[in-house]
């Protein structure tokens, strides 16, 4: 059987025929018939400008119906579907270029990288890629992949700074989606509220991949507003979302269990839910949440039950096909209840890091088993509870921030002798970026001087939200910098008065 993801996706379009596919909060918007349609324009016009199949595809578009048409349109294909955040900024977007080495780079406007061909996408149909598309007939074949064959690449960055290419099969993305579509029980009448971004795993392949299997209607916005959000859940009866979707929900008056009757099932992910924002939302509106874990280079790992106790804070249990054990720094089994780092393997982790086989190899153990760098516990029955981060991670807003990187653009700053960047705890974001930095003598840095320095190096969600200024680091013994003194020092930096 063709292993191509479009091909499982293309029997579900053909069922649903006529059925509203993706719509905005007034419900305009095509049907799957027509999505279909467009994919197939869509890669007509990427056969024009040369794409053949194993092509990588830089994309860095708003969200939009557009910029779904264009992933279909790559797994059609058969080209590489490389997403990239919005707020990088032109540097970030040089590097991701030169080092996927696209056949085609498509942006929200116009911009020239390297030698790379470039073609704009807009929000709607007045682009040049919009027009060509619509000017073009449809591509009718689907190109045969196998399915170990990749589908996408998607950045992750790394502890060192240099972010790294996950590389993403056809069945990896596949084996995903059926499963999630199974374990969350999706119905044929389920409607969902997507109000995440799309270049990252959690909006593009968990929510969108879910419903184009389900073929059912995505209510589909182009930003998170909560107020807007709750007016939509009488409309719908799925929500998927990050931490900070719930708390800026909690913050509204209208948020009620009327307001919430219809609705099936809230799902989250992407950043830990606090344990008091679950209780907080259940005791408001009815509804526990089901909280999963995932990563990057292995989609979904783990889930609480749809039937069944869905504990606050932990993760559940692992997916059905997917194996896990939690080892010591001696890669020993540790006891049910320890701290241990997780691992993991399945048909859903990823093939490797593009053109980084060191650190491929680093990442795995014999047996494929796949390092995740989280600090779990696993009760005796299996449940996952994350306690931490081997990896120096912090995770704002549901995305991935690596200090190195940071601390890397802050030492750059005139007169920083050294810095060190933090995650603290905060009300809405889960935890913010602080930066510690230890001016030369008599430098004079400031905090509005540091930002202003990296602001064209660093996306915004990277960027800092306070520069504490000292005099010296603290550090151990062995002259290391200790982060775990500075959260401490800080932990409270948030917090209301």
């Amino acid at each position: 059987m063709d292993g191509n993801l479009y091909s499982l996706f293309a029997r579900r379009f053909a069922a649903a025929g006529d059925r509203p596919a993706l719509v905005d909060a007034n419900g305009a918007g095509p049907a799957f018939r027509e999505l279909d349609t467009l994919a197939a324009q869509f890669a007509t016009v990427l056969a024009l400008y040369g794409v053949k199949p194993g092509d990588r595809i830089v994309v860095q578009v708003e969200k939009s119906i557009g910029a779904v048409a264009l992933y279909l349109a790559c797994l059609r294909i058969g080209a590489v579907f490389v997403p990239l955040n919005t707020a990088y900024t032109p540097a970030e977007v040089d590097y991701f270029i030169a080092d996927s080495e696209p056949a085609l780079f498509v942006s929200r406007k116009e911009s020239k990288h390297r030698d790379t061909p470039t073609i704009v996408l807009g929000v709607d149909e007045t682009s040049l890629l919009w027009s060509q598309a619509r000017a073009s007939e449809p591509l009718p074949d689907i190109a045969p992949r196998a399915a170990d064959d990749l589908a996408a690449i998607l950045y992750t960055s790394g502890t060192t700074g240099r972010s790294k290419g996950a590389m993403l099969s056809h069945g990896n993305l596949a084996s995903n989606a059926l499963t999630l579509h199974r374990l969350w029980g999706f119905e044929p009448e389920d409607v969902l509220i997507h109000a995440l971004p799309i270049f990252h795993v959690h909006g593009l392949f968990v929510a969108l991949h879910t419903m184009l299997l389900n073929g059912s209607t995505t209510i589909f916005l182009p930003k998170f507003d909560p107020n807007e959000v709750i007016a939509l859940l009488p409309r719908a009866t799925v929500m998927m979302g990050v931490p900070t979707f719930y708390t800026r929900l909690l913050a509204e008056p209208a948020l009620t269990r009327a307001a919430a009757a219809n609705m099936r099932l809230f799902i989250s992910g992407s950043a830990p839910l606090l344990a008091e924002t679950h209780r907080a939302f259940e005791e408001r509106t009815g509804h526990r949440i089901l909280e999963r874990y995932g990563m990057t280079e292995a989609g979904m790992i783990t889930s609480n039950p749809l039937d069944g106790a869905r504990v606050p804070g932990t993760v559940g249990f692992a997916l059905p096909d997917v194996d896990l054990r939690v080892m010591d720094e001696h890669e020993q089994p540790v006891p049910a209840g320890e701290p241990g780092i997780l691992q993991v393997r399945g048909p859903n982790v990823f093939k490797g890091y593009w053109r980084n086989p060191e650190k491929t190899a680093e990442e795995f153990r014999d047996g494929g088993w796949f390092v995740t760098g989280d600090i779990v516990r696993q009760s005796a029955d299996g449940r996952i509870e994350i306690v931490g981060r081997a990896k120096d991670l912090i995770i704002a807003g549901g995305f991935n921030i690596y200090p190195k990187e940071i601390e890397e653009a802050v030492d750059a700053v005139d007169g920083v002798e050294e810095s060190a960047v933090i995650g603290v705890p905060h009300p809405d974001l889960g935890e913010a970026v602080v930066a510690v930095v230890a001016q030369r003598k008599d430098a004079g840095v400031t905090e509005a001087a540091v930002l202003a320095a990296i602001a064209e190096r660093l996306a915004r969600f990277k960027q800092p939200r306070r520069v504490i200024v000292v005099e010296a680091l603290p550090r151990n013994a062995m002259g290391k910098v200790q982060k775990s003194a500075l959260r401490q020092t800080y932990q409270h930096l948030f917090s209301a008065p």
